[in-house]
């Protein structure tokens, strides 16, 4: 399907609609009412293939005036021919969420890169001896890269090592970047749902090999000195992503609970970052529960632009260990049983039921999230295609920490429109920037504040066309955007160009 297919789709895609805007907030522009329905649904920002700078082959279709370098290109496992880091360690694949920061020197850019890695192996994880490691058997972890503004890369090394299926995460105010299990593996539970389907076999899940339980969050300072210690009370769950809310003092954080409800959280740390120097264990967790309606599924079709009164439920075991099993005995509890056990103390107080929370960000006083399979098309003809809890091609939501409101901002109509959004970062400007996750080519998609969807990137990597976008994140400048394209052979991405022609 050629893009001008696929923005004549938009035209007849879900409308905005009217009400529920806060006067003066980034949403007013969604929200506004008919007068901006469908605006800019039209065929803009065609897309065209680009060469990559590093080597000539086209792997991005971009629009007019924008280039981009790949680097740091891995294969898995993390070994040999893959690219070997400045600490002498090998650069694990699967590149997930990521961040950006100043660098050392004007003309450089630190990102702190996530590796969903879910393997297990006796002896060791990606990173070099310096590295600080959680757990030895785990294969998961964090990069840190300077690069410049074009894709070339300075110095690079393994900046956190010993994690499990580190997904995405967020960018901390405070200069650290706080990275994400989305498992709750560990010797405690039995295996997961990819148990006996990764090669070799040195690198199946069994979780009688991991030294530590794992579901946690970790933070990375942008400056090294990770302590590779999880903040045990921002809960032990399939964790997506982060944000945090500088006004309110809380970090809000999704859960992508693939096959049951996930739910959509805040922890409020013991003390303030800014004045402790990191984000502490020892706070509180709670869940999100709409007003008035015990256990609401937000998962179902709803128009863009409904809005509900929030309240939060407070989690009152938000880890768990249920122990090392005997010699030759297998975990007392199921790995379902473990992916439920937060979320359920949680909906057995009302809380609220999304459908695979995934990416999260912070902007101008509002949360934004997507949620992948959110939202079902009406009609009798929309097919059940899709494994997981929820059936629909994805919504974006928007929670207002002031008012204490939840906004479904745009909810997909079909999979040519939006396909399961991911990852998402927001630009100078407050558009939104939604990585895809699904198939057919995937999309960079833009979503600005007066409602408009347009494309920004495609994925042309022939052997690739399922693999996601992720990690999108902008220069502190605003100048590129960073992005990591996830697969089996992964890849980190610099894009950039006129930006303010395209509305990002």
């Amino acid at each position: 399907m050629t893009n001008l297919d696929r923005r004549s789709l938009l035209k007849g895609g879900a409308a905005v609609t009217a009400g529920a805007a806060i006067a003066g907030g980034p949403l007013a522009g969604f929200l506004a009412g008919p007068a901006v329905a469908g605006a800019g649904r039209g065929p803009r920002n065609l897309l065209r293939d680009v060469p990559d700078l590093r080597d000539g082959v086209v792997r991005l279709a971009l629009p007019e005036g924008f280039q981009y370098r790949s680097f740091q290109q891995s294969r898995r496992p993390p070994t040999p021919p893959n690219v070997v880091l400045d600490d002498g360690s090998y650069l694990p694949g699967r590149h997930d969420g990521m961040a950006a920061f100043d660098g050392p020197g004007r003309r450089l850019v630190t990102l702190v890169r996530n590796h969903e890695e879910n393997g297990s192996a006796l002896g060791g994880s990606f990173g070099a001896a310096r590295t600080p490691t959680y757990d030895t058997s785990a294969l998961g972890g964090t990069s840190t890269v300077h690069v410049t503004h074009r894709g070339e890369v300075e110095f690079s090394y393994a900046s956190l090592s010993g994690t499990q299926m580190n997904c995405s995460g967020g960018r901390m105010p405070w200069g650290s970047w706080i990275t994400c299990e989305e498992t709750v593996n560990g010797y405690d539970v039995a295996d997961d749902f990819t148990r006996g389907t990764a090669a070799p076999p040195t690198t199946y899940v069994q979780n009688a090999r991991l030294q530590k339980n794992h579901g946690f969050i970790f933070e990375v300072p942008v400056r090294g000195g990770a302590t590779a210690t999880p903040i045990t009370h921002a809960g032990r769950f399939p964790h997506e992503s982060v944000a945090w809310d500088p006004r309110g003092g809380a970090l809000y954080l999704s859960e992508d609970n693939f096959a049951f409800p996930s739910g959509f959280y805040k922890y409020v740390p013991p003390k303030h970052p800014r004045r402790a120097g990191r984000l502490l264990d020892g706070g509180r967790l709670y869940m999100l529960k709409i007003v008035g309606t015990e256990n609401a599924d937000l998962a179902v079709h709803m128009a863009d632009g409904t809005r509900f009164r929030v309240e939060w439920v407070e989690i009152d075991e938000p880890s768990f260990d249920f122990g090392r099993p005997a010699p030759g005995s297998a975990p007392s509890r199921t790995n379902d049983e473990a992916l439920q056990f937060v979320s359920g103390q949680g909906l057995a107080r009302g809380a609220a039921k999304f459908s695979r929370l995934e990416g999260t960000v912070y902007d101008r006083g509002w949360i934004y999230f997507t949620s992948t399979q959110g939202g079902v098309a009406p009609g009798p003809t929309q097919p059940d295609t899709v494994a997981g809890f929820g059936r629909g091609w994805g919504q974006i939501w928007g929670y207002h920490p002031g008012s204490k409101t939840l906004h479904m901002l745009f909810e997909s109509p079909s999979q040519d429109v939006l396909d399961f959004p991911d990852n998402v970062t927001t630009s100078a400007r407050g558009t939104l920037v939604v990585c895809e996750d699904g198939a057919n080519f995937n999309f960079l998609r833009g979503l600005t504040r007066r409602g408009e969807l347009f494309d920004i990137a495609q994925n042309k990597i022939d052997t690739q066309l399922n693999d996601e976008f992720a990690g999108s994140t902008f220069s502190p400048d605003g100048r590129t955007l960073f992005v990591n394209i996830q697969s089996t052979v992964g890849l980190s991405l610099a894009i950039w160009g006129p930006w303010d022609r395209i509305d990002v």
